[in-house]
Protein backbone atom coordinates (compact mmCIF):
# COMPACT_ATOMS: atom_id res chain seq x y z
CA UNK A 1 0.00 0.00 0.00
CA UNK A 2 1.42 3.70 -0.89
CA UNK A 3 2.04 6.07 1.35
CA UNK A 4 -1.48 8.38 0.24
CA UNK A 5 -3.33 5.38 0.87
CA UNK A 6 -1.77 4.23 4.05
CA UNK A 7 -2.31 8.07 4.92
CA UNK A 8 -6.13 8.00 4.34
CA UNK A 9 -6.92 4.90 5.86
CA UNK A 10 -5.65 6.38 8.92
CA UNK A 11 -7.80 9.17 8.68
CA UNK A 12 -10.88 6.84 8.11
CA UNK A 13 -9.81 4.63 11.04
CA UNK A 14 -9.10 7.81 13.57
CA UNK A 15 -13.12 9.04 11.88
CA UNK A 16 -14.69 5.72 13.88
CA UNK A 17 -13.72 6.63 17.03
CA UNK A 18 -15.13 10.42 16.63
CA UNK A 19 -18.67 11.60 17.82
CA UNK A 20 -19.50 12.91 14.06
CA UNK A 21 -21.25 11.48 11.60
CA UNK A 22 -19.21 9.68 8.94
CA UNK A 23 -18.99 10.75 5.30
CA UNK A 24 -22.13 9.71 3.28
CA UNK A 25 -19.47 7.72 0.55
CA UNK A 26 -18.56 5.94 3.23
CA UNK A 27 -21.90 4.69 4.51
CA UNK A 28 -23.17 4.21 0.83
CA UNK A 29 -19.76 1.67 0.79
CA UNK A 30 -21.09 0.27 4.42
CA UNK A 31 -24.40 -0.75 3.07
CA UNK A 32 -22.48 -2.37 0.21
CA UNK A 33 -20.26 -4.02 3.16
CA UNK A 34 -23.03 -5.55 5.03
CA UNK A 35 -24.93 -7.21 2.05
CA UNK A 36 -21.44 -8.98 1.29
CA UNK A 37 -21.31 -10.07 4.98
CA UNK A 38 -24.55 -11.56 5.00
CA UNK A 39 -23.89 -12.95 1.73
CA UNK A 40 -20.78 -14.36 3.13
CA UNK A 41 -22.25 -15.96 6.59
CA UNK A 42 -25.13 -17.28 4.56
CA UNK A 43 -22.44 -19.47 2.82
CA UNK A 44 -20.32 -20.14 5.41
CA UNK A 45 -23.02 -21.40 7.35
CA UNK A 46 -24.54 -23.44 4.82
CA UNK A 47 -20.97 -25.17 4.76
CA UNK A 48 -20.75 -25.63 8.76
CA UNK A 49 -18.94 -28.72 10.07
CA UNK A 50 -18.62 -29.81 13.30
CA UNK A 51 -15.01 -30.05 14.47
CA UNK A 52 -13.63 -33.32 15.86
CA UNK A 53 -12.71 -31.54 18.89
CA UNK A 54 -14.63 -29.08 21.28
CA UNK A 55 -13.94 -25.96 19.90
CA UNK A 56 -13.98 -22.13 21.88
CA UNK A 57 -13.87 -19.48 19.25
CA UNK A 58 -12.16 -15.70 20.15
CA UNK A 59 -13.44 -13.16 17.94
CA UNK A 60 -14.70 -9.47 18.05
CA UNK A 61 -17.63 -7.41 16.32
CA UNK A 62 -14.84 -4.20 15.44
CA UNK A 63 -12.20 -4.20 13.20
CA UNK A 64 -8.73 -4.65 14.71
CA UNK A 65 -7.22 -3.44 18.20
CA UNK A 66 -9.32 -5.67 20.52
CA UNK A 67 -6.50 -7.13 22.82
CA UNK A 68 -7.58 -10.79 21.44
CA UNK A 69 -3.82 -11.98 20.95
CA UNK A 70 -2.92 -11.41 24.35
CA UNK A 71 -6.18 -12.89 25.37
CA UNK A 72 -5.63 -16.04 23.35
CA UNK A 73 -2.24 -16.59 25.08
CA UNK A 74 -3.59 -15.85 28.39
CA UNK A 75 -6.75 -18.01 28.07
CA UNK A 76 -4.24 -21.22 26.57
CA UNK A 77 -2.15 -20.71 30.23
CA UNK A 78 -5.06 -20.76 32.44
CA UNK A 79 -6.60 -23.92 30.36
CA UNK A 80 -3.33 -25.65 30.79
CA UNK A 81 -3.37 -25.16 34.50
CA UNK A 82 -6.86 -26.88 34.47
CA UNK A 83 -5.60 -29.79 32.80
CA UNK A 84 -6.54 -29.15 29.30
CA UNK A 85 -4.44 -29.51 25.70
CA UNK A 86 -5.40 -26.67 23.74
CA UNK A 87 -4.66 -26.39 20.44
CA UNK A 88 -4.50 -22.93 18.49
CA UNK A 89 -5.99 -22.54 15.30
CA UNK A 90 -4.87 -19.22 13.30
CA UNK A 91 -5.17 -17.94 9.76
CA UNK A 92 -1.64 -16.69 9.55
CA UNK A 93 -2.27 -13.17 8.69
CA UNK A 94 1.22 -11.68 7.28
CA UNK A 95 2.64 -14.97 6.64
CA UNK A 96 3.44 -16.62 3.37
CA UNK A 97 1.57 -20.30 4.03
CA UNK A 98 -1.54 -19.67 1.99
CA UNK A 99 -4.69 -22.35 3.18
CA UNK A 100 -2.80 -25.42 3.64
CA UNK A 101 -3.07 -25.94 7.68
CA UNK A 102 0.85 -25.95 9.01
CA UNK A 103 1.90 -26.32 12.75
CA UNK A 104 4.20 -23.56 13.33
CA UNK A 105 7.33 -25.23 13.97
CA UNK A 106 10.00 -23.08 16.31
CA UNK A 107 12.19 -21.87 13.60
CA UNK A 108 9.39 -21.26 11.31
CA UNK A 109 9.90 -17.27 10.74
CA UNK A 110 7.53 -14.61 11.04
CA UNK A 111 7.65 -13.86 6.98
CA UNK A 112 6.35 -17.41 6.70
CA UNK A 113 4.08 -17.91 9.65
CA UNK A 114 2.44 -14.80 10.14
CA UNK A 115 3.22 -11.94 12.86
CA UNK A 116 0.26 -13.21 15.21
CA UNK A 117 1.00 -17.61 14.22
CA UNK A 118 4.57 -16.57 15.57
CA UNK A 119 3.64 -14.52 18.50
CA UNK A 120 1.29 -17.11 19.65
CA UNK A 121 3.84 -20.06 19.24
CA UNK A 122 6.43 -18.46 21.21
CA UNK A 123 4.32 -17.33 24.14
CA UNK A 124 1.46 -20.24 24.25
CA UNK A 125 2.24 -23.26 25.79
CA UNK A 126 0.70 -25.39 23.51
CA UNK A 127 0.76 -26.59 19.55
CA UNK A 128 -0.13 -23.78 17.17
CA UNK A 129 -1.68 -24.41 13.56
CA UNK A 130 -1.62 -21.46 10.71
CA UNK A 131 -3.43 -21.64 7.73
CA UNK A 132 -6.34 -19.70 5.96
CA UNK A 133 -8.64 -23.21 5.48
CA UNK A 134 -9.49 -23.66 9.47
CA UNK A 135 -11.80 -26.35 8.74
CA UNK A 136 -8.41 -28.31 7.46
CA UNK A 137 -6.73 -27.07 10.74
CA UNK A 138 -9.62 -28.64 13.13
CA UNK A 139 -8.64 -32.12 11.63
CA UNK A 140 -5.10 -31.07 12.27
CA UNK A 141 -5.56 -30.18 15.73
CA UNK A 142 -6.80 -33.37 16.53
CA UNK A 143 -3.53 -35.61 16.69
CA UNK A 144 -2.20 -32.30 18.81
CA UNK A 145 -4.74 -31.82 21.66
CA UNK A 146 -7.92 -32.31 23.07
CA UNK A 147 -9.27 -28.77 22.59
CA UNK A 148 -9.36 -26.32 20.14
CA UNK A 149 -9.07 -22.27 20.23
CA UNK A 150 -9.97 -20.51 17.56
CA UNK A 151 -8.49 -16.98 16.77
CA UNK A 152 -10.51 -14.52 15.29
CA UNK A 153 -13.39 -17.31 14.77
CA UNK A 154 -16.78 -14.88 15.51
CA UNK A 155 -17.72 -14.45 11.51
CA UNK A 156 -15.76 -18.28 10.53
CA UNK A 157 -19.30 -19.73 10.78
CA UNK A 158 -18.02 -22.74 8.85
CA UNK A 159 -16.95 -24.34 12.32
CA UNK A 160 -19.62 -25.12 14.92
CA UNK A 161 -18.23 -24.15 18.23
CA UNK A 162 -19.37 -24.72 21.99
CA UNK A 163 -18.38 -21.41 22.99
CA UNK A 164 -18.48 -18.05 21.30
CA UNK A 165 -16.00 -15.50 23.15
CA UNK A 166 -16.34 -11.66 22.00
CA UNK A 167 -14.26 -9.44 23.24
CA UNK A 168 -15.13 -5.71 22.76
CA UNK A 169 -13.16 -3.11 23.71
CA UNK A 170 -14.11 -0.42 26.66
CA UNK A 171 -13.89 2.03 24.64
CA UNK A 172 -16.36 1.04 23.06
CA UNK A 173 -17.85 0.40 19.31
CA UNK A 174 -16.91 4.42 18.06
CA UNK A 175 -19.13 5.79 15.82
CA UNK A 176 -21.37 2.34 15.19
CA UNK A 177 -21.15 1.72 11.65
CA UNK A 178 -20.46 -1.14 9.70
CA UNK A 179 -17.21 -1.10 8.12
CA UNK A 180 -15.77 1.00 6.44
CA UNK A 181 -17.81 3.83 7.68
CA UNK A 182 -17.21 2.69 11.17
CA UNK A 183 -15.09 -0.39 13.15
CA UNK A 184 -18.03 -2.66 13.24
CA UNK A 185 -17.46 -6.31 11.47
CA UNK A 186 -21.09 -7.05 11.91
CA UNK A 187 -23.96 -5.26 13.19
CA UNK A 188 -24.08 -4.93 17.22
CA UNK A 189 -27.23 -7.64 17.37
CA UNK A 190 -24.50 -10.02 16.09
CA UNK A 191 -23.32 -9.96 19.66
CA UNK A 192 -26.40 -12.03 20.63
CA UNK A 193 -25.13 -15.39 19.50
CA UNK A 194 -22.09 -14.53 21.30
CA UNK A 195 -22.26 -16.92 24.64
CA UNK A 196 -19.47 -14.62 26.62
CA UNK A 197 -18.35 -10.81 25.83
CA UNK A 198 -15.66 -9.63 27.44
CA UNK A 199 -14.20 -6.18 27.83
CA UNK A 200 -10.65 -5.65 27.08
CA UNK A 201 -8.43 -2.69 27.93
CA UNK A 202 -8.04 0.05 30.92
CA UNK A 203 -10.04 2.84 30.79
CA UNK A 204 -13.54 3.86 31.29
CA UNK A 205 -16.05 1.39 30.27
CA UNK A 206 -18.14 2.78 27.27
CA UNK A 207 -21.79 1.10 27.94
CA UNK A 208 -23.26 -1.08 25.79
CA UNK A 209 -27.08 -2.34 25.95
CA UNK A 210 -26.74 -6.14 26.02
CA UNK A 211 -28.40 -9.12 27.65
CA UNK A 212 -24.98 -11.02 28.44
CA UNK A 213 -23.05 -10.16 31.04
CA UNK A 214 -19.75 -8.14 29.67
CA UNK A 215 -16.69 -9.38 31.84
CA UNK A 216 -13.43 -7.25 31.96
CA UNK A 217 -10.50 -8.06 30.75
CA UNK A 218 -6.91 -6.43 30.06
CA UNK A 219 -3.01 -6.81 29.51
CA UNK A 220 -0.98 -3.94 31.04
CA UNK A 221 2.92 -3.57 30.57
CA UNK A 222 4.49 -5.56 33.16
CA UNK A 223 8.28 -4.48 32.45
CA UNK A 224 10.09 -3.74 29.31
CA UNK A 225 12.75 -6.44 28.04
CA UNK A 226 15.84 -6.39 26.00
CA UNK A 227 15.62 -8.55 23.34
CA UNK A 228 19.20 -8.39 22.83
CA UNK A 229 20.18 -8.13 25.98
CA UNK A 230 23.13 -5.84 26.00
CA UNK A 231 22.62 -5.04 30.22
CA UNK A 232 21.42 -1.20 29.02
CA UNK A 233 19.01 0.14 31.90
CA UNK A 234 15.36 0.32 31.14
CA UNK A 235 14.84 3.67 29.43
CA UNK A 236 12.21 6.64 30.62
CA UNK A 237 12.44 8.03 27.27
CA UNK A 238 11.37 6.00 24.70
CA UNK A 239 10.58 5.91 20.54
CA UNK A 240 7.40 4.01 20.30
CA UNK A 241 7.53 1.55 17.12
CA UNK A 242 4.12 -0.45 15.96
CA UNK A 243 2.91 -2.32 13.26
CA UNK A 244 -0.44 -3.15 14.90
CA UNK A 245 -3.95 -1.98 14.63
CA UNK A 246 -4.83 1.20 17.00
CA UNK A 247 -1.04 1.49 17.58
CA UNK A 248 -2.18 4.72 19.58
CA UNK A 249 -3.69 2.10 22.22
CA UNK A 250 0.13 0.79 22.59
CA UNK A 251 1.29 4.35 23.49
CA UNK A 252 -1.36 5.32 26.48
CA UNK A 253 0.21 1.89 27.77
CA UNK A 254 4.03 3.31 27.60
CA UNK A 255 2.45 6.02 29.31
CA UNK A 256 0.50 4.57 31.95
CA UNK A 257 4.02 2.44 32.61
CA UNK A 258 5.80 5.50 33.02
CA UNK A 259 7.53 6.06 29.80
CA UNK A 260 7.85 9.30 28.15
CA UNK A 261 6.81 8.65 24.64
CA UNK A 262 9.61 11.38 22.91
CA UNK A 263 8.19 9.88 19.19
CA UNK A 264 6.35 7.60 17.26
CA UNK A 265 6.72 5.14 14.18
CA UNK A 266 3.53 3.87 12.85
CA UNK A 267 3.40 1.01 10.30
CA UNK A 268 0.34 -0.79 8.68
CA UNK A 269 -0.77 -3.72 10.32
CA UNK A 270 1.42 -6.98 9.67
CA UNK A 271 3.80 -4.71 7.97
CA UNK A 272 7.26 -6.21 6.55
CA UNK A 273 10.08 -5.08 8.03
CA UNK A 274 12.55 -4.21 5.59
CA UNK A 275 16.35 -3.48 5.50
CA UNK A 276 15.76 0.29 4.94
CA UNK A 277 13.06 0.40 8.05
CA UNK A 278 16.29 -1.32 10.58
CA UNK A 279 18.19 1.74 9.38
CA UNK A 280 15.38 4.45 10.15
CA UNK A 281 14.32 2.66 13.49
CA UNK A 282 18.65 2.53 14.59
CA UNK A 283 18.62 6.07 13.71
CA UNK A 284 16.53 7.37 15.99
CA UNK A 285 18.00 9.68 18.76
CA UNK A 286 15.64 7.99 21.61
CA UNK A 287 15.81 3.66 22.53
CA UNK A 288 13.16 1.84 20.39
CA UNK A 289 9.96 -0.11 22.42
CA UNK A 290 8.06 -2.60 20.40
CA UNK A 291 4.94 -4.86 20.91
CA UNK A 292 5.42 -8.48 21.15
CA UNK A 293 3.75 -8.66 17.69
CA UNK A 294 6.61 -6.53 16.10
CA UNK A 295 9.77 -7.92 18.00
CA UNK A 296 9.20 -11.77 16.28
CA UNK A 297 9.70 -9.63 13.11
CA UNK A 298 12.02 -7.02 14.28
CA UNK A 299 14.40 -9.22 16.64
CA UNK A 300 16.13 -11.50 13.69
CA UNK A 301 17.21 -8.13 12.15
CA UNK A 302 18.06 -6.36 14.39
CA UNK A 303 22.11 -5.82 15.54
CA UNK A 304 22.98 -7.38 18.47
CA UNK A 305 25.05 -4.95 20.18
CA UNK A 306 22.15 -2.29 20.28
CA UNK A 307 19.10 -2.85 22.61
CA UNK A 308 15.64 -3.64 21.61
CA UNK A 309 12.70 -3.16 24.25
CA UNK A 310 10.06 -5.13 24.08
CA UNK A 311 7.14 -3.96 26.17
CA UNK A 312 5.86 -7.03 27.88
CA UNK A 313 2.61 -7.56 28.97
CA UNK A 314 0.53 -9.18 32.22
CA UNK A 315 -3.05 -9.83 31.92
CA UNK A 316 -5.84 -9.20 34.76
CA UNK A 317 -9.04 -11.07 34.37
CA UNK A 318 -12.04 -10.03 36.41
CA UNK A 319 -12.87 -13.13 39.26
CA UNK A 320 -14.66 -15.89 37.94
CA UNK A 321 -14.13 -15.38 34.53
CA UNK A 322 -12.06 -18.45 33.97
CA UNK A 323 -14.74 -20.49 35.91
CA UNK A 324 -17.27 -19.04 33.95
CA UNK A 325 -15.89 -20.65 30.38
CA UNK A 326 -14.91 -23.74 31.89
CA UNK A 327 -17.87 -24.35 33.07
CA UNK A 328 -19.14 -24.69 29.53
CA UNK A 329 -16.79 -27.19 28.74
CA UNK A 330 -16.32 -30.91 28.77
CA UNK A 331 -14.24 -31.88 31.57
CA UNK A 332 -9.86 -31.98 31.00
Amino acid sequence: MSAPYRSLARRIERSWWRDAPPPLPLRGLSRLYAWLARRDQRQRLARRQAPPLPLISIGNITAGGSGKTPFVIWLTGALVSRGYRPVVLCRGDGGTLGSSPTLVGPDMPAATAGDEARMLADACACPVIAGRDRVAGAAMAAHYGDLILLDDGFQYRQLARDLDIVLVPTAGVGNGHLLPAGPLREPLAALERADLVVRTGSGPVAPLALAQRQWHWQARIARLDDAMRTGAAEPGHVAAVSAIARPERFHDDLARHGCTVDMVRVFPDHHRYSRRDIEQLLALPTPVVVTAKDAVKLVPLWPRERALWIARQQAEAEAGLIEAIVAQLPQA
